[in-house]
């Protein structure tokens, strides 16, 4: 099945969300690493909260992306 203009332009944005996501997440990680280091513990756990709240956003939004391009979401032009 063919998607229109509107539908890869949802699913691109979709994609480009999920990628956002996984390099803050990644970098993020790298930050609660070094406040880890500096014996911050209690900030490195915060930031390792947002890590898991990014990295589950990112499997939606993959998801969401991946059910566009089976149709189960669809956006039309007038949308």
């Amino acid at each position: 099945m063919w998607l229109n203009e509107s539908e890869q332009e949802l699913r691109r944005d979709l994609q480009g969300l999920a990628s956002d996501l996984r390099w803050s997440a990644v970098e993020l990680l790298r930050i609660e690493q070094q406040l880890r280091l500096l014996g911050n513990d209690i900030d490195a756990q915060a930031v390792q909260r947002l890590c898991s709240l990014f990295q589950g956003d990112e499997e939606k939004l993959s998801g969401y992306a991946e059910e566009v391009k089976a149709k189960v979401i669809s956006r039309n032009k007038d949308q």
